[in-house]
């Protein structure tokens, strides 16, 4: 795949022109500054980027990644304790 190739649909970033191809991503993240471009989000976005520009990865991981880098990431939450019952409500005899 070659760093050409387009995205399905062009990344809006918050300022400046569409990201609409590989090589566009790349050529963002090589901007942004060296303490920005080290963060975790910026990492996984550039891998995915050189991923699907080598073919070793689908065009929609390097699409997400950006997104996700650019438009911050919200952590997974935890899930809930296993004190939750999710069943049907039991109803108790005295009521």
């Amino acid at each position: 795949m070659p760093w050409s190739r387009p995205f399905d649909d062009p990344i809006k970033p918050p300022s400046g022109k569409p990201i609409v191809t590989l090589k566009d991503a790349a050529a963002y993240i090589m901007k942004l500054p060296q303490d920005e471009q080290q963060s975790p989000e910026w990492q996984a976005a550039g891998e995915a980027v050189i991923m699907a520009a080598e073919d070793r990865g689908p065009l929609m991981h390097a699409h997400v990644g950006m997104m996700l880098a650019l438009h911050g990431a919200k952590p997974i939450p935890e899930a809930r304790s296993s004190k939750t019952h999710w069943g049907r409500r039991k109803l108790r005899r005295d009521q």
